[in-house]
């Protein structure tokens, strides 16, 4: 339009169209920039909120372990050094809280710092950092670090660790990764350790894996992983102390509040260990429910005598029992041998078992066959067929018993599993006082010559029967306590080991008879000795576990000692198996000394000619 002239009538709704447009369009834009900057802002503020809550908290619990109790006295430098710098974190946020909570935060945060300067006690530090965090719940309108609406995927966890953490902690944990020694300042924790990661909940481990931990190369995940999987990688790490077993982790977090709700008399902390123990009742039940009924009251009746201020021996007794019950409930959860492990001893049993079978039929046949009598040996064969036999029928009589008494199973399978002990113990000591082939070989020689100078078909079968069917008991005995350990769900492995052994046994009888195999004795006593001897003291262990069951015997946990966990060595931490199994290894060793240090004290005369190898 040119300069100076007037619009016409017909160009002005045009620009009044035009005008409301674009006022419309910058008031929208207007109104969405300062909608987002709201939004981005209250975003922000929650995130500061959680972040000053986690630090300020982590910085309390790490002041408690640095400084002796009741304060006064540093024993741990660098945990009080790390506090400060949570607190120093914690400061760098107050700027983003809303402006009700700033002055009070603000003056926690200072208030710490004073706290840790003059070496406060760790009670009033715990207790400002308590109510900090309360305060900024109440302003956020609900927890600070909500629970995880569905129970964390330990699969997930194990694969987000597997990305994101393995590299500097490594793959167990232990902080060997690749990456761990370039990074600066201190080495990534090992969470593998059980003194270091049993003092930290699961939250306080949210905690690290949402905000970092100020000084260390460990970065916040809160920009980069979800809620749901910082809470997955959370149970997953909870879980590398115990094997990655989260069962272990659950029973081993009872235990720690169990102790701090005895300790504090505190009915809130009871109930906190009862709903952590919820994670694994279910299982519980499952396998047996009157265990579960009798933790469940366990646990109420010591809620309830903890709110009413009872005093401390009371409570300390109802710990003592739910310690012994909750014991009982973990081997249930958790013991569970593998079926590589169950096959490999079902088929070393057989082997061994069998093997000593055949090398005396062996003999008795060779010798029948040297002194001129070769059709003896159908005697001696009649002898061994019918062991078998008789083994098997008094294993069949010995089952019909056991079930007309299934209500004292347990105790009949602790009992079992003991007679086992002792039977493997009398046979590995007695392997090694065979050891040398010429014991063995005078062994042998007053076998057949007592049988062969009576002249009796009868004698000799008797040598062959009574061989075979000790083997047979034995081999009975033996199996039944290795069915016990390994659980109903072993069974399969365990009859895979005996149809793999008994190939082994065909084979290894026709290369004796066939063949005239030299056989090195004395490794393969040491061997099968030393095979014997770790079975027994699995059994040991084990059938005082059946035992307590069956509650013949007391559970006395030794609450120090929780850790010591070993099921596939039959290890538990109660005073009964311990001493079970440390008389075994007593006297392992004065049987150790007795074949070995006594033997070879002694000179063996002048000219004595070399000891061989047997020929069967």
């Amino acid at each position: 339009m040119p300069h100076g002239s007037q619009p016409s009538s017909i160009e002005y709704p045009y620009l009044r169209t035009i005008l409301i447009f674009r006022n419309a369009f910058l008031s929208l834009t207007f109104l969405f920039w300062l909608v987002s900057s709201l939004c981005g802002q209250e975003t922000d503020s929650l995130s500061a909120a959680r972040r000053i809550a986690a630090a300020t908290a982590l910085a309390a619990k790490e002041y408690a372990m640095g400084v002796a109790p009741g304060g006064g006295r540093i024993v741990q430098p660098e945990e009080v050094a790390e506090a400060k710098l949570f607190v120093e974190q914690a400061r760098f946020d107050l700027p983003l809280l809303p402006q009700n909570l700033h002055p009070y935060a603000d003056s926690a945060v200072a208030r710490l710092l004073a706290m840790f300067d003059r070496l406060a006690s760790q009670a009033q530090v715990l207790g400002l950092a308590d109510s900090l965090g309360s305060r900024i719940a109440a302003a956020v309108g609900g927890p600070v670090i909500p629970a995880p609406s569905v129970p964390p995927s330990l699969a997930r966890g194990a694969e987000v660790y597997r990305v994101q953490c393995a590299f500097c902690h490594g793959d167990g944990g232990r902080g060997d990764g690749p990456k761990a020694r370039s990074l600066t300042g201190p080495p990534p924790p090992d969470l593998a350790d059980r003194t270091t990661m049993g003092s930290l909940s699961p939250v306080e481990i949210y905690r690290r894996i949402t905000f970092g931990v100020a000084g260390t190369a460990m970065p916040e995940f809160e920009p980069t992983l979800s809620e749901d999987d910082r809470w997955a990688v959370t149970a997953w790490v909870a879980t590398l102390p115990y094997g990655g077993s989260p069962s272990g982790a659950v029973f081993a977090t009872v235990r720690r509040q169990l102790d701090s709700a005895v300790a504090a008399r505190s009915d809130r902390i009871a109930l906190d260990a009862y709903l952590t123990f919820e994670q694994v009742e279910t299982e519980i039940r499952a396998k047996d429910a009157g265990l579960a009924a009798r933790l469940e009251g366990e646990f109420s009746r010591l809620r309830q005598l903890a709110a009413t201020g009872v005093d401390a021996e009371t409570l300390q007794r109802i710990e003592r029992g739910l310690l012994a019950d909750l014991e009982h409930a973990e081997r249930l959860v958790t013991d569970k041998q593998s079926g590589a492990s169950l096959l490999l001893s079902s088929f070393l049993l057989l082997v061994r078992e069998g093997f000593e079978a055949i090398l005396i039929i062996a003999a008795l046949m060779t010798f029948l066959t040297r002194a001129g009598a070769p059709e003896r040996r159908r005697d001696v064969a009649r002898g061994a067929w019918a062991a078998v036999g008789a083994s098997v029928v008094t294993a069949a009589i010995f089952e019909l018993v056991v079930e007309s008494s299934a209500g004292q199973r347990e105790a009949f399978e602790g009992f079992t599993m003991l007679a086992a002990t002792l039977v493997l113990f009398y046979v590995s000591y007695w392997l090694l006082s065979k050891i040398e082939a010429d014991k063995w070989n005078a062994f042998l020689k007053n076998k057949m010559q007592a049988a062969l100078t009576s002249g009796s078909a009868l004698a000799l079968a008797s040598v062959a029967f009574l061989a075979v069917y000790r083997e047979g008991m034995e081999t009975f005995l033996f199996y039944k306590a290795l069915l016990v350990s390994g659980g109903v769900g072993g069974a399969g492995a365990v009859a895979g080991g005996v149809v793999l052994g008994a190939v082994a046994l065909v084979g290894v009888y026709v290369v004796i008879m066939r063949l005239g195999l030299r056989i090195a004795m004395k490794p393969f006593f040491a061997v099968t000795g030393a095979l014997l001897y770790y079975m027994a003291f699995v059994f040991a262990g084990k059938g005082i576990a059946e035992l307590q069951e069956g509650r013949i015997v007391g559970t006395t946990v030794i609450p120090s000692l929780a850790w010591l966990r070993v099921p596939v060595l039959g290890i538990y931490p109660t005073v009964q198996s311990l001493v079970a199994q440390g008389v075994l290894v007593l006297c392992a060793v004065v049987a150790v000394y007795r074949a070995f240090v006594k033997v070879a004290g002694t000179v063996a005369p002048a000219g004595a000619p070399p000891r061989s190898r047997a020929r069967m």
